[in-house]
């Protein structure tokens, strides 16, 4: 919907489809990617791993994260793979928290593949001090040893003491899937994360976007903390590969926006 809104407002005849690969098939598809008349593409789990092994050479942003979502082709025909994910991130901050990159501090909810993206964000954006907070701690401070000095991985045990000294809280972690022994009523207020250990200068961000307020964010908003959601991150980060594929670098407007939520608000 994001790219074929822009291929309209250009003009191009050029097309965005969705194809369903099986694992265990996406080498052939991505080495077959051209003479099947791709321009380039994303890809999304689980072949972001596969995509980083077939692109011949990466960008920077995709050597640190260990991932690439955007595939395109040079002149010379060699496939490149990027990663998109912490450029959308920025510029959605940009967009929707201006300031936010003053940030001494972060703290990082989840040490997934998303925070990797985050995480090489928020360095390559000057923040001097990233803390990943993580339910396996080991899995945290491997991620924050992959990022070297500035970044330190911990439990959840120590979750509100880095919440103290957070400039900027960002959620990674997806929403977990409803319990269907649950028989709490729809109208019941929903338990929220606790941020009242957060500063009260403290930026929210979730790059979760369904829904669009996350309960991370509904708490953020009854502290009255300034907070963004993580729509614009899909949003923006869509950019770079419609200008590597078409030649024509977008922008992300309100409209388009409007239009996802209403997609989003459907259900379907």
């Amino acid at each position: 919907m994001i790219h074929q809104s822009w291929l309209a407002e250009f003009g191009l005849a050029g097309s965005y489809s969705r194809v369903g690969v099986p694992p265990e098939e996406i080498a052939e598809f991505l080495k077959s990617l051209r003479k099947n008349g791709f321009v380039g593409g994303n890809v999304t789990i689980p072949h972001k791993l596969a995509a980083f092994a077939a692109a011949t050479r990466r960008d920077a942003a995709a050597e640190a994260i260990g991932a690439v979502n955007t595939l395109w082709f040079e002149k010379s025909g060699r496939l490149v793979g990027g990663n998109t994910d912490a450029y959308g991130f920025a510029a959605n901050l940009d967009e929707r928290l201006p300031g936010w990159a003053d940030a001494e501090t972060a703290v990082v909810l989840g040490a997934g593949g998303a925070a990797r993206a985050v995480i090489f964000a928020l360095l390559k954006r000057g923040v001097k001090s990233v803390r990943i907070v993580n339910r396996t701690l080991e899995r945290a401070e491997e991620l924050a040893a992959r990022f070297g000095p500035g970044v330190s991985g911990h439990g959840e045990a120590e979750r509100e003491a880095q919440l103290k000294a957070a400039d900027l809280l960002v959620n990674t972690v997806p929403i977990p899937a409803s319990d269907p022994d649950d028989e709490t009523p729809d109208w019941f207020a929903p338990k929220l994360p606790d941020l009242a250990a957060l500063p009260d200068h403290a930026l929210v961000t979730d790059i979760v976007y369904v829904p669009l307020k996350t309960p991370i964010l509904q708490a953020a908003e009854a502290r009255g903390l300034r907070h963004a959601d993580g729509l614009g991150m899909l949003l923006h980060q869509a950019v770079p590969g419609f200008e590597r594929w078409f030649g024509r670098r977008p922008a992300v407007g309100e409209a388009l926006r409007a239009k996802i939520i209403r997609d989003i608000d459907s259900g379907v």
